[in-house]
């Protein structure tokens, strides 16, 4: 079974990404390896901001075993993300 992937869809001239990253951070160090953590520049990579309908950085997009499982616009806390990706990695 695959571990859950998050993707962290960002810009590095964008605030709010700036703030998601330490939360992303700690999420990896409490999660370690269950999870894996991408994080993609949508000014580098506008084909896969373009393939996931991206419009607003940050997005965060979790997907399972290669399907969405959840979609989240702006800075998303550490303990909601905790809270997406527990029942996903059992």
């Amino acid at each position: 079974m695959s571990r859950p992937v998050l993707f962290d869809f960002f810009a590095t001239w964008c605030g709010p990404c700036r703030m998601q990253t330490p939360i992303l951070e700690e999420l990896a160090k409490k999660m370690g390896d269950a999870i894996e953590i991408r994080k993609v520049d949508v000014d580098q990579h506008m084909d896969l901001a373009e393939k996931y309908g991206i419009s607003v950085v940050p997005t965060l997009i979790i997907e399972k075993d290669g399907k969405t499982v959840q979609r989240l616009e702006g800075v998303t806390d550490a303990a909601t993300l905790e809270k997406l990706l527990t029942p996903l990695v059992r």
